[in-house]
C-alpha cells in the first residue's frame, strides 16, 4: 500500500483521462470534410491518441521507479509549495473561453486568456499583454477566415 502513496500514479491516469475524453469529444466532429481530406475531428482524435500514448509512458516510467523532481535548468525549486494564485489565474484563462466566446468573439477572448496566462507567468506590464493579446488572437482570426473557417464575428456586441 504504500508504494501507491509513494509514486504519482495519479498523474499517467489523468493524462489517459484527458487523452480518452478528447477522442469522446471527436465523435461530434466530423473525421474528414467535403473541401479537404482531414477534417476538424481527425486534429482532436490526433491529440487524443498522443495523450493516451503520453499517459502510458509516463506510467512506465512510474513504475520503473522515475522519480519526479525539478531539474536545475528548471529553475524550480525542490521544496518550494505550489503557486495557488497563479495555477488558478492559468486555469480560469483556459475555463474563460468556453464561457465567453460566444459573447465577445475571438479576438477578445483571446486577448483576455494571453493577460491571464502572462499573469500567472508573473508579467507585470498588463496593457502590452492585453493589445499582444488581442492582435494574436486578431490574426488567428482573420487567418482562419482567410482559410474559409467561420469563427463568428469579430465583435459581437458591436454586431461586427
Amino acid at each position: 500500500m504504500t508504494l501507491l502513496r509513494e509514486r504519482p500514479w495519479w498523474l499517467g491516469l489523468a493524462v489517459i483521462l484527458m487523452g480518452s475524453v478528447c477522442i469522446y469529444a471527436s465523435t461530434e466532429l466530423a473525421a474528414t470534410a467535403q473541401y479537404a481530406a482531414i477534417g476538424p475531428g481527425m486534429f482532436v482524435i490526433g491529440v487524443g491518441v498522443g495523450l493516451i500514448g503520453l499517459g502510458v509512458l509516463l506510467l512506465i516510467q512510474i513504475a520503473q521507479g522515475e522519480v519526479f523532481e525539478p531539474e536545475d535548468t528548471e529553475n524550480a525549486a525542490a521544496g518550494q509549495p505550489m503557486d495557488k494564485r497563479a495555477f488558478f489565474t492559468a486555469l480560469v484563462a483556459a475555463i474563460l473561453p468556453a464561457l465567453v466566446i460566444d459573447m465577445l468573439g475571438l479576438p477578445l477572448t483571446g486577448m483576455l486568456s494571453f493577460m491571464l496566462v502572462a499573469r500567472a507567468f508573473g508579467s507585470p506590464r498588463l496593457v502590452s499583454d492585453l493589445i499582444i493579446g488581442l492582435v494574436l488572437a486578431g490574426l488567428g482570426w482573420l487567418l482562419f477566415g482567410w482559410l474559409g473557417l467561420d469563427l463568428g464575428g469579430f465583435l459581437p456586441l458591436a454586431g461586427w
